[in-house]
This record gives structure tokens, C-alpha cells and sequence, in this order.
């Protein structure tokens, strides 16, 4: 029953108390340790022949599960394989009655290979076979039974059915070139009824995801029927295409080889180059799919699914690349069909590690397209001719990319040929005579300074640069203006012309804000300003501007965000100021009090610029105090005084009980759900630090208990799973932390519902590492004891892991709660065979540690080692000989445990007590001779304060001792054998 199961978890030491298990209860086995008549029943007969009987027993009454566990203890026990054949053919029927296929398939294998004769068995595997599509080996199976058996009926009416079901396959098969070919003819007829032609598109998408429909489009011409699907001027047949073609390409080498050489990339990026943003997008995907297969088939020897060795596809792979950088200058491409082209390369060619030495497609990529990359870079769409269309996300994704390509390098050289490369591309448009020209160069300087700023700087102090950009601000050319102010706030933040632009940037900036009558050169000058004005960061003591001067720029951008009259890029430019300006606590509260600009704020998130997820994501990590703060040294404090030295102040609007109110609003305000959109973000813009920035924010979020279950409901718990795999490092540990907080008390199986709870398991693990904090490594250990509760698979997956040494490992920590967490998720983990095993192995202290973790002081620790030590002892009797060999000190330990005041300490000493007892009559001998009996007497007798459980078990201990003649009954009471009356 559901309760004794909870029981039995807080035996297990998993004392977290919102763990659930939700299991059928007509499909879950009785707890051994609860149910100590099923032990009596079970452990009492060591003979494999009983267990099975009973085994058969239950199977005939329908109870199938406890037949399982009976066949499985059988199997253990078993020495001889032809007994162990039978066995695994019997198991192999209940699991064909509980309809899990691949267990009946696998045990029916094992009984074969110990009998390859068993002819039940072959069927068995026939059956399980047939459920799970496998019909050619299910028909041999039971082809072979009827040769053995041919009169069997069961044998004979099996080989019909799958003779037919194979036969309609096959007609299936067949029919499938017709039924293609009929879609094709709808796709192509433009007079054909519409909704017919959506059905046919929608099933030749479906039909191509199924590797059978996917070969059977491919060998029948459909490639060339696709090619002229794409030529279609009606969006929703081009959709189609190229939804089909990433069917006919995921995971498939060599069809996306021949994919790509008979489409051509001139017509997939001309499709993608388009100006439906929908179709682009569906090209940029399809392209994605084909660079992935291309480049997982590089890694292996046997590429494809038709396992044909093929040539390497280097070749195919550079000329999609070549053809995605000529993209970028060309006229006749759509600014989102260029950004696709930028998302792609940044995805693609930068290393996905540093460790591989290889970077030759980025030198590649520098030598063959930086100048291009850099003709998007130097873009002023406001210019007559000034280059290819753009969007407003097309100088970041340029930004983001050459970051990419110069972090890449690996040597001196490298760079610094790549700086070579852009002083000239700079210097020749600067040093000519147009001031169209001079913008072009100024306006790539700009996009480097956001990108690579070591580039950056030294295009910046190009003879004559910073000069043009301040003479530019003052110009009356609102392009102008706004081309050199951009170019100014971005270098201000540069450590080596910060302090210049301070002294003579000031001035011109604040003279901007105030006299230019456009809002577009105002709110960037405002930003100049937000930026200067935060040089002291979170420094309460440095301040730049007069006493709340700093106060009034925020009231401005927060005026500015709410304008919805205004064009999106000024109101991203407003968020920006905000970002620099929430250094100041002040501004913070302020802000957050501002509900108006709290909701723009997030819708801006939400929208279609890019831009603006950084400076979002910087905004919130300000209000939260998510910011890595290192607290000084008292001393160094002090002695800083003395010297008269600098020391940094904390505003006292950054105390705790401030942080915790700024969150509750931010929350109030659907901060959770605007993150939740960024992750999902398919942009170049959506960088690592604005990842990072992402993750700091969820972590501080998850802080209050009481808030975790807001953050999951509005799509938090999923967000966070991208963001502990792809992210900075240190990104990576903030979302697992966050992760492992809302694991450990909400229920895992609602937060992270289907497949998506094992995805957890692997960030858990990764913050249980000498490198994290003891906070992060008691918090994952304490949500893998949740997960490693809940079932089989889950706890496979954390032994997969590997995270088994590891809470090993924490086992030996000093630290108390750390310690007794580590042992709690092992008490769990025991439940696996595999961990079972690691205790049976001989050569260790695994059950040494056990015992003498019994014997603690800590509670909790006590609790969590005697759950461990009884679900061992119920699972593996053998480990009960071994006790007594641990220390001198057992018997003490186990008496220590009945004699407990905690009954849970109890209940965990008399099921121990039981199991040794049920292993060994020596060991019941042993006890016997100790107090063990008078406290099993106690015990059993029961009374005020007794839970039933503890009487129970202890009075089965004591009829053990009778049954194996060690005391004797009379009148109600035990005394010892050969002792008078």
C-alpha cells in the first residue's frame, strides 16, 4: 500500500518530505523490511526450487509482479544453468503479461543460451518479438517452435499471424512509392482543392521522419520532386519541402551528401536568403540538420545509417560554408535570411571544445570571409548605398560571431594576423576623403568593440579615430550623431579609453541629452551617460555623478521603455542605461517599484529584437544581487583604513531583507516566464554571458522555498535544463544549483514531467565536485536521494552517471549534513542490484562504514546508515555473516539501535536483528546469547509507545530463535534452551 510505502522510505533514510512515489498499488512489491512475513516466506527457504513453486503460485493466482520477485530471488540463488533456464523463461512470461517487451525478449535470450533447445522459450521470444515490431525475427523464432512441435496449435496460429502481418507490410511498403508519388502530384497541382494539398504536405513531412518513408522519398525521385517544390511561390508548399528534406537528412550521412549536390547550395541559400521570415527560418533549420549529419558522420568510421563507408565530407561541408559567407554582403539577401547565415557559422565553425586542437575551419572561415563579415559590420543602412539590408539584431549577430572566430585562435600569430586584418578593412574606407566612408569604418569599429575588444581598442587608436567619432557627435546629421555616439558608449567601457572619454566625452554627451530635439540621439547620449555614471559598479562610495543625478538618468530610461511610441531599438537603448545604472541600489528599488517599466521591460524581452537580452539579463542580475560579491577581509579592512587606501561600501538598499522584497516583485511582475522566452531564443545574440546572466537570476529566484513552485509553474524547471548544459562554466553550476533546489522540494515527477526528469540527473552530478561549494554538494546530494526514490530507471541513470563514487566519496566528509545527505541517496541507490553488488564485492569497507555510521552520535546519520544496512541485509542475506567481521563492536551498535528512544532507530535495529537471524542460525545464536533477548522481549511485549511494526518484528525474531530451537516457549514466555522453567 502507498502508505507503508512512504514507511518504508523514511526506513531508507530519505527524510526529504515531499518525495512521493507514484506507483499502482496491485503492481508494487511488499517491502521486506516493513513485511517481515514475506521474509519468513521468502528467505526462509534457500532452496531455488521453493522460491520458484512459489513463484508459480503467485503467477496462477495473477499476482504477476510478485512472481517476478520470486523468479529473481530464485535466480540467485540458482547454481545450475538448466534451472536458471527455466527460471528466465518463467520471469520472461510474467514481463510478456506486464507488457514490458524488451525484458521478455532479454530473459527469453538468457534461457536459450543456457538451453538452446527450450522450446518455450523460443516462443516466449517470438511473442515479445512480435509486440515490439521485430516481425522477420519473431518469424524465424516461430517458424523454428512449429519444426520442433508441428502439431502445437499455439505454435501453428503464431506463425499465421505473423506471416500475415508481414504481408501487409510489404504491401505496405509497396504502397508507399504510389501513395508518395500521389502527394507529389497534389503538392505540385496548383489547381488541386487546398485542404488537400495540406494533407498531402503533411504527410510526406510525417512519412519522412520514419527512416522506411525517408528512403523510400529518396530512392523514388524525390529529391527532384522537392527541388521543384522549393521553386513555389506559395509559402506553405516551400515549408513542406523543406520540412521533408530535414526528415530525409537528420542523422543520415551519405543521403545529405547526395542532398547537397543535387539541391545545390545556391538554391537552399537563395531560400533562406528569402524575405518570409518563416521559410528563412525553416532553411536555416534544415541547413543545421545537414551540418550536423555531415559532421557526425566525420566522426565515425562507418558513416550513415545504411552503414556504407562514404568519402569524407569536408569537401560538401566547405562549400556550404564558402556559399553562407557570400551571403553576407550579397544585395539580394533578406536581413533575416542574413542573420540565419551569421546564427549558422557561429553554431558551426568555432571549436565546441578547446580541448580539440583542431581550428582549421575557423582559419579557414578568417581567410576566406572576415572582410565579408566585416562589410555586414560596417553597415549604415541609413547611407544611400550603404550596403546589404539588415535587421536590428544583424550588428550583434556580427559582434557575436567575430568574438567567436578570434576566441578560436590559438597562438600570437593568430590574433594577430586576425587584428591585421581588420586595421586594414578599417583603414581603407577611414582614410577616404567621404564621410560616408569614415562612418563605415566607424560604425565596424563600433561592432568590434561589442565583439573582440582587444580588436576593438586597437582599431580604436587607429591616428585620427577617437578624434572623428567625438567632432561626429556634434554633427547635425541625425545618422551621423547616432553612428559616432554608438561608437562612444561602446568604447567607454574599454579600461584603456574609459578614463579619456570621461575627461572630454562628458560634457559632449550631457550637451546631447539635453539640446538635440531627436529622441533617438537623446536616449543614446543617455546611455553614454548611465555608463560613465556607473564606473564605481556597486561601490556605494564611488560615485561619478552628484547626489541623484543617477536617480534622474533612471527616471528617464524607465520614461523612455514605457514610450511604446517610440521605435523598439530606442527602447532597447533605454534597458541599456538601466543595466549600467542598477549598480546603484537606489535605482534598484526605484525600478522594481515601477511596475509599468517591470512589465515593458519583459514584454521587450519577449519581442523579436535580439538585442536587448543581454542588457535585459544584466538588468535583473543588478536588482537580484546575483553578482559574484566577495566579502573583504576585517583585517585587510582595517589596515586599508590605516593607509588610507580605498575601501569599497555596500549601500545599505543591497542589505538581504531589500533583496528578498526586489525579488518578490520581480516575480509579482512575470519576470519567470520573460526568461523563460529568452532561453527559447534562436540567436547569435543570446550569448554565453547572457546565459550565464540567465542562470544567475533562476538561482536567486529558487532562494525562498516558497517561491519554487511559481518559477516551475510558469516553465522555470525547464528552462534551466538548457542552461546547465550550455552555458559558461560558471553558468553551468548556477542552473544545476537552481536545478537541485527546486528537486529537493517540489515533486520531481511534476517539475520535470516525462523524459525530461533524467535530463536533470547529469547537471546534479556535475555539482558534486571538489571544485563546488559544500552548499552545492549537500544540495545535489540531497536531490538525488529525491530522484534515486522515485524508480529503477532513474537510479540506473545516476549509477550511468557515474555518480555512484562520488556520493561515496561525501560519505567520508566532514561535515555533518553533508555526510548524512551522501548516505541518505546511497540508502536509496541500495535498491539497484549494481549497487548491491559494490557491497558483496570483498576488499572494501563499504559495510564496515555502515555499521559504524549505526553507532553515531548524529541522528540523521544513524537513521540514514541503519535503513542502508537493514535494505542490504533484506536483499543480500550473505552480508549478514559479514557483520560480525566489520568491528568488535557490532553487537553494541545493534543493541544501541533497539535500546533508542527514536523509534525509527528502532524499527531499522529489529529488522536488522531479523535479517541476520533468517541468514544464519549462528548468528541468531550469537544474539541469542546477548541482551539482544531480554530487548526483543521488551520489545515484543509492546505497550504505551511502541509502534506495532517494532512489536511485530521483534516477536517474529523470537519465534525464529524458537523455530530454530534456541530458546523455548512456554506460557507466553521465552527462556533459553536447557534452562529450567
Amino acid at each position: 500500500p502507498l502508505e507503508t510505502l512512504k514507511y518504508f522510505l523514511l526506513l531508507l533514510g530519505c527524510l526529504t518530505p515531499l518525495l512521493l512515489l507514484h506507483k499502482q498499488p496491485d503492481k508494487t512489491p511488499l517491502c521486506l523490511i516493513c513485511h517481515p512475513e514475506t521474509t519468513t516466506l521468502s528467505l526462509q527457504r534457500q532452496d531455488p526450487a521453493a522460491v520458484k513453486e512459489e513463484g508459480n503460485t503467485l503467477f496462477k493466482a495473477g499476482d504477476i509482479q510478485g512472481a517476478v520477485c520470486c523468479y529473481t530471488r530464485a535466480l540467485k540463488l540458482s547454481d545450475t544453468q538448466a534451472e536458471s533456464a527455466v527460471l528466465y523463461r518463467n520471469r520472461s512470461a510474467c514481463y510478456l503479461k506486464l507488457e514490458e517487451y524488451n525484458k521478455a525478449e532479454a530473459d527469453a535470450s538468457k534461457a536459450l543460451d543456457n538451453d538452446p533447445g527450450d522450446v518455450k522459450a523460443r516462443f516466449r521470444r517470438a511473442q515479445a518479438f512480435q509486440k515490439l515490431g521485430r516481425l522477420d525475427q519473431a518469424f524465424l523464432d516461430a517458424q523454428r517452435c512449429a519444426q520442433l512441435e508441428p502439431k502445437n496449435k499455439a505454435f501453428q496460429d503464431l506463425l499465421r499471424q505473423l506471416g500475415a502481418q508481414i504481408q501487409q507490410k510489404v504491401m505496405c511498403l509497396n504502397s508507399t512509392d504510389a501513395r508518395v508519388q500521389q502527394m507529389f502530384s497534389l503538392l505540385l497541382d496548383g489547381s488541386a482543392n487546398e485542404s488537400d494539398r495540406q494533407k498531402a504536405a503533411q504527410n510526406l513531412v510525417v512519412l519522412s521522419r520514419e527512416d522506411a518513408g525517408a528512403e523510400q522519398i529518396f530512392r523514388n525521385d524525390g529529391v527532384k520532386l522537392i527541388q521543384k517544390l522549393l521553386q513555389s511561390k506559395q509559402e506553405d508548399v516551400v515549408l513542406s519541402a523543406l520540412r521533408t528534406l530535414v526528415g530525409l537528412c537528420t542523422g543520415h550521412q551519405s543521403r545529405t551528401m547526395a542532398i547537397v549536390n543535387e539541391l545545390g547550395m545556391e538554391q537552399l541559400c537563395a531560400v533562406m536568403g528569402s524575405g518570409a521570415s518563416t521559410v528563412s527560418l525553416a532553411a536555416c533549420h534544415l541547413l543545421q540538420v545537414m551540418f550536423e549529419a555531415l559532421t557526425e558522420g566525420m566522426k565515425r568510421e562507418i558513416r550513415g545509417k545504411d552503414e556504407a563507408i562514404l568519402p569524407e565530407p569536408s569537401k560538401e561541408l566547405r562549400s556550404m560554408l564558402r556559399h553562407l559567407l557570400e551571403m553576407m554582403p550579397a544585395a539580394n539577401v533578406s536581413g533575416p535570411g542574413r542573420d540565419n547565415a551569421i546564427n549558422l557559422l557561429v553554431k558551426q565553425v568555432p571549436r565546441k571544445s578547446l580541448k580539440n586542437p583542431d581550428n582549421s575551419l575557423t582559419l579557414w572561415v578568417i581567410d576566406q570571409g572576415l572582410k565579408k563579415i566585416l562589410e555586414v559590420a560596417g553597415t549604415v543602412p541609413e547611407l544611400s548605398g550603404g550596403g546589404p539590408p539588415l535587421t536590428d539584431n544583424s550588428h550583434m549577430s556580427c559582434s557575436v560571431l567575430l568574438s567567436k572566430l578570434y576566441d578560436d585562435l590559438k597562438s600570437d600569430n593568430e590574433r594577430e594576423n586576425f587584428n591585421k586584418l581588420c586595421e586594414e578593412y578599417v583603414q581603407q574606407y577611414f582614410s577616404r576623403s567621404g564621410l560616408d566612408a569614415k562612418l563605415r569604418a566607424i560604425q565596424t569599429v563600433s561592432v568590434l568593440l561589442q565583439g573582440p575588444s582587444d580588436v576593438g581598442n586597437r582599431t580604436l587608436e587607429m591616428s585620427g579615430m577617437i578624434d572623428a567619432v567625438i567632432s561626429l557627435c556634434a554633427s547635425e546629421d541625425v545618422t551621423h550623431q547616432q553612428v559616432a555616439v554608438e561608437a562612444l558608449i561602446h568604447a567607454a567601457g574599454k579600461a584603456k579609453r574609459a578614463s579619456f572619454i570621461t575627461a572630454n566625452g562628458v560634457a559632449l554627451l550631457k550637451d546631447l541629452y539635453k539640446k538635440s530635439e531627436n529622441d533617438r540621439i537623446r536616449v543614446r547620449a543617455l546611455v553614454g551617460l548611465c555608463k560613465l555614471g556607473s564606473a564605481g559598479g556597486t561601490d556605494f562610495s564611488m560615485k561619478q555623478f552628484a547626489e541623484g543625478s543617477t536617480l534622474k538618468l533612471a527616471k528617464q530610461c524607465r520614461k523612455w521603455l514605457c514610450n511604446e511610441s517610440l521605435p523598439p531599438t530606442s527602447r532597447r537603448w533605454s534597458v541599456e542605461g538601466l543595466a549600467y545604472l542598477t549598480f546603484d541600489a537606489d535605482v534598484k528599488e526605484d525600478l522594481v517599484e515601477d511596475k509599468n517599466a517591470l512589465l515593458a521591460m519583459c514584454e521587450l524581452a519577449k519581442s523579436e529584437d535580439k538585442t536587448v537580452l543581454f542588457a535585459v539579463g544584466s538588468t535583473l542580475v543588478n536588482c537580484t544581487n546575483s553578482y559574484e560579491v566577495e566579502k573583504p577581509d576585517p583585517q585587510m579592512v582595517e589596515l586599508a583604513k590605516y593607509a588610507k587606501q580605498h575601501v569599497p561600501e555596500e549601500h545599505p538598499k543591497d542589505a538581504p531583507s531589500y533583496v528578498e522584497k526586489r525579488l518578490g516583485k520581480l516575480l509579482e511582475a512575470g519576470v519567470v516566464s520573460a526568461l523563460v522566452c529568452m532561453v527559447k531564443q534562436e540567436s547569435p545574440a543570446l550569448t554565453e554571458a547572457c546565459r550565464e546572466c540567465i542562470a544567475r537570476v533562476f538561482l536567486a529566484l529558487v532562494e525562498r522555498q516558497q517561491d519554487r513552485g511559481t518559477v516551475v509553474a510558469q516553465g522555470g524547471g525547464k528552462a534551466l535544463i538548457p542552461l546547465a548544459s550550455d552555458n559558461t562554466d560558471v553558468g553551468k553550476i548556477k542552473a544545476a544549483q537552481a536545478l537541485a533546489k527546486i528537486t529537493i522540494t517540489s515533486n520531481p515527477e511534476i517539475a520535470f514531467p516525462g523524459e525530461r526528469i533524467y535530463e536533470v540527473v547529469r547537471p546534479l552530478n556535475s555539482l558534486l565536485s571538489l571544485e563546488c561549494t559544500l552548499l552545492q554538494n549537500f544540495e545535489a546530494l540531497m536531490a538525488l536521494t529525491n530522484l534515486a526514490g522515485i524508480s529503477e530507471r532513474l537510479r540506473q541513470k545516476i549509477i550511468k552517471e557515474k555518480a555512484v563514487p562520488k556520493i561515496e566519496g561525501y560519505m567520508f566528509e566532514e561535515h555533518e549534513l553533508v555526510r548524512a545527505s551522501a548516505t541518505e541517496c546511497m540508502c536509496n541507490l541500495v535498491l539497484s542490484t549494481e549497487v548491491q553488488k559494490l557491497y558483496l564485492a570483498t576488499g572494501n569497507d563499504r559495510l564496515k562504514l555502515l555499521v559504524l555510521y549505526c553507532g553515531e552520535e548524529d541522528e540523521r546519520l544513524r537513521k540514514a546508515a541503519a535503513g542502508t544496512l537493514a535494505m542490504l541485509t533484506a536483499e543480500q542475506p550473505e552480508l549478514c555473516a559479514r557483520i560480525p567481521g566489520t568491528t568488535t563492536h557490532w553487537l553494541e551498535i545493534v543493541q544501541a539501535l533497539l535500546l533508542s528512544e527514536i523509534s525509527d532507530l528502532r524499527h531499522r535495529g529489529v529488522v536488522i536483528v531479523h535479517n541476520m537471524m533468517q541468514a544464519e542460525k549462528s548468528l541468531a545464536d550469537t544474539l541469542m546469547e546477548s541482551e539482544v533477548l531480554e530487548i526483543l522481549s521488551v520489545l515484543a511485549k509492546g505497550g504505551e509507545g511502541m509502534p506495532a511494526a517494532v512489536a511485530k518484528v521483534a516477536q517474529n525474531c523470537l519465534d525464529k530463535a524458537v523455530e530454530y530451537n534456541i530458546i523455548k516457549s512456554r506460557e507466553g514466555k521465552e527462556n533459553r534452551e536447557g534452562t529450567e522453567p
